[in-house]
Parts: C-alpha cells; sequence; structure tokens
C-alpha cells in the first residue's frame, strides 16, 4: 500500500471506532423515544444529550487531529438548570439537531466505510492465501470470504487473483472513503453558519481591542524612548554646542584671533540642534502627547482648549477609567477638529462637549463659523473618520453653508 492508503486505512479504522459509538448512543436513542410513548423516557433525555455531545466531541477531536477544524460549537457555560430547562435549551440550541443528524449518518455510512475498510485486508489475506491450504478445508467449508463456493483448484487459483484486485482497488479508493467518512462530521459537527461567523466577528472584535491596546502600549514605549532618549541627547548637544561657543569667544578675546569661521559652523549646528529638538518634540507629540498621558483625556483637552486659537468652552464630565487608545483617538479627533476651525471656518467662538453615557465616549465639537465643511475638502476629516472607524466608533458630520459645523464622535470604551 502506498502511505497515502495506510493513512487512509489509519482514518477509517479510527472512524470506526467513533461510528461504534455513535451506532450504540442511535440504539439509546431509539429506545428512549420509545420510551417516552409512555412518559418514562423524558427522564432520560438530558443524560441522553450529554452523551451524544461527548461521543460528537470525540469525533470532533479525532477530526481535528487529522488537521480538519471542527470547533466545538456548544456554549462556553450552561446556565440552565433543571430538567426542563436543560431540554428548552437543548432544543434551541442548533448544534442539538445537527449532533443527532451526524449520529444517524455516522452510524450508518461512517461504521459501514470503517468496517469495510478493516475488514478488507484480512479477506483479502485469507483468500489471497486460499491455494496454500484449500486442499485441507472439509468439502463442505471450501468457500472464499465473499461466501461463493470453490470446488475446483482453478477456481481457488480465480478467488485468489480476485481477491489482490479487489484490494488493489480498495488501496486506491481508501483516500475517498476516509473523506467520505469524515464528510458527515465536518458538516454537521461544525457550529451553525450563524453561529460560526457570530464567534468570528467576535473574535475579530477581541483580537482587534488586542491589537489597539497593543499598539498604544507601544506608542506610549516609544514616545518615552524619544522623550527621555534621543530628545534629551539632542538638548546635550545644543548645550555643548553654546558651551563651546562660549570658550571660543573667550579664546578669540585673549588671544586677538579672529575665529569667525568655527563661530560659524558652531552657530549653524547649534541652530540644526534646535531645530531637530523642535521637530522631535512635535513628533512625540503627534504619537501619543504626554499632556495625555499626565493629565488624563479631560487635562489634555482643556489645554487643547486653552490654546486654541478660536476661543473655545470645554465641558466634560467625570470620565473614569477609558482604554488609552480610546483617549488618544478622541484626543486626535478634538485637536484636528480645533485646527479645522482655526484654519477654514471662520468662527468667533468654539464648544468642545465630552461625556460618557455607559459604554459609549461621545465628542462633541462645533462653531458658528460659516459652515460647508465636507471630508472631500482634504481638510483632516477623512483621518478622523478612520481613526473613530478602527475602534467601531461613528463619526457624524453636520455643516450646512452659512454654519454652525458640528462634529459628534461616539467610542465604545467598555461599560
Amino acid at each position: 500500500m502506498s502511505r497515502d492508503a495506510f493513512e487512509a486505512l489509519e482514518r477509517l479504522a479510527g472512524g470506526l471506532g467513533t461510528a461504534i459509538l455513535a451506532f450504540l448512543v442511535l440504539i439509546s436513542w431509539i429506545m428512549v423515544a420509545a420510551a417516552c410513548l409512555v412518559g418514562v423516557g423524558l427522564l432520560m433525555i438530558p443524560p441522553m444529550l450529554a452523551l451524544t455531545r461527548t461521543v460528537a466531541e470525540r469525533e470532533r477531536g479525532r477530526l481535528n487531529r487529522w488537521g480538519l477544524e471542527v470547533v466545538t460549537p456548544y456554549p462556553q457555560q450552561d446556565t440552565a438548570t433543571g430538567w426542563a430547562a436543560r431540554i428548552r435549551a437543548a432544543l434551541r440550541d442548533p448544534a442539538t439537531f445537527r449532533d443527532l443528524g451526524w449520529v444517524a449518518a455516522h452510524a450508518t455510512l461512517g461504521l459501514t466505510l470503517g468496517l469495510v475498510a478493516v475488514l478488507m485486508p484480512m479477506m483479502t489475506l485469507r483468500d489471497a492465501t486460499l491455494p496454500f491450504w484449500w486442499g485441507l478445508l472439509p468439502p463442505g467449508n471450501r468457500i472464499t470470504s465473499y461466501e461463493l463456493p470453490i470446488t475446483t483448484f482453478p477456481a481457488v487459483l480465480v478467488a485468489a487473483l480476485a481477491a489482490v484486485v479487489v484490494q488493489a482497488i480498495a488501496v486506491v479508493l481508501a483516500p475517498r472513503m476516509a473523506r467520505l467518512q469524515a464528510l458527515t462530521g465536518v458538516r454537521l459537527l461544525r457550529p451553525h453558519p450563524s453561529i460560526d461567523l457570530s464567534r468570528q466577528v467576535a473574535r475579530l472584535t477581541a483580537t482587534r481591542a488586542g491589537a489597539l491596546r497593543a499598539h498604544a502600549t507601544e506608542l506610549r514605549r516609544i514616545e518615552r524612548a524619544l522623550h527621555d532618549g534621543a530628545q534629551n541627547r539632542l538638548v546635550a548637544v545644543v548645550v555643548t554646542v553654546a558651551v563651546a561657543k562660549r570658550a571660543l569667544a573667550r579664546e578669540a578675546s585673549r588671544t586677538g584671533l579672529a575665529l569667525d569661521g568655527p563661530r560659524e559652523a558652531l552657530d549653524e549646528a547649534q541652530s540644526a540642534a534646535e531645530q531637530a529638538v523642535a521637530e522631535l518634540r512635535g513628533v512625540v507629540r503627534g504619537i501619543l502627547p504626554p499632556v495625555l498621558e499626565d493629565r488624563g483625556l479631560s487635562g489634555a483637552l482643556s489645554a487643547l482648549a486653552a490654546g486654541s486659537a478660536v476661543p473655545c468652552a470645554l465641558t466634560a464630565d467625570d470620565l473614569g477609567q477609558l482604554p488609552l487608545s480610546v483617549e488618544t483617538t478622541a484626543y486626535f479627533a478634538v485637536a484636528e477638529a480645533l485646527t479645522n476651525v482655526a484654519k477654514h471656518s471662520g468662527a468667533r467662538r468654539a464648544l468642545v462637549e465630552v461625556r460618557r453615557d455607559g459604554g459609549l465616549l461621545r465628542v462633541v465639537v462645533s462653531d458658528d463659523g460659516k459652515g460647508g465643511a465636507s471630508e472631500a475638502d482634504g481638510t483632516g476629516l477623512g483621518g478622523i473618520r478612520r481613526r473613530v472607524e478602527a475602534h467601531d466608533g461613528t463619526i457624524m458630520l453636520t455643516s450646512p453653508r452659512g454654519g454652525p459645523t458640528t462634529i459628534e464622535v461616539e467610542l465604545p470604551c467598555g461599560s
């Protein structure tokens, strides 16, 4: 046999084990159903459901070991208590009927395929060796494994050859038989498509939330590394150049030499270092504003409102503990909105309102400007939308011609 055939035989033999269990469960269900006609079997339904799930889980484990991903569709916690409640919960669960369908299919088709795969090599071995010991059989017992009588030696040779041919065909068909045996489990033991989709959505949501938290943590690490490392080193360079300039001036005064060349070089170095420090501070503030971590969202927004080019009032409730990624998104949304107010609106005043409503953080930025704001104008509103939607948040822009303009942002933040 080829490697694929051996692997298929191993799969079919393993499937035979669960098929026997499924057959016993099927017989038990038939007995319980008969007992239910007189009312006695109703008490056996909960344990039978548990037994069915146990056998189905065994088959899921077997399929998973062979690389066929079949996840468990049952709720992680069974909150139903009491006999009637457990039956009602099972009837509402689509997995119950899918398990029962699998029991019926695997106890018939799966059992048949498993028996054929396991018994055929033994039958082939018996018939292929018939020419060697056929004469030792009593006349009444000279039959093949398929119950065909053989009375002559040429018939024995034909039977042996036929057994080898049939086994060769079985070797070719074994992988397909294994796939067919596993098909019912793959189709019926997986979660219902609607449940599977909802779990995928929940898993993706949790994964994205974890990625956002990790991203915020990494931004904090980068901000600290730049603030405490590169920025401090650049400041040290500025100070060192300034000291060198003063030392050069004293040396020029003492010796009376003209040191204009070195002085200009130091001036350029100091100017470049100061510019680098200023740019690095801008980068740090763009990554994760230090004020946000030091003073929280309310304090950071107060700083934004105080530094706004347009007079801005801030109203902020007690926001409680918020994820850093949510705080960062809200901060940059307000910062971008106030920048737009200063650059494009012609407003005389602006208002920022922040409040927490259960599991939602609501941020409203409004101004009394000329209105007509649009994401298509390239004013940064598209960037706000991308940040907000990354958190499953929503943004609504209201900006009629003549004003006022209002941007409303809602961010899920947990309850």
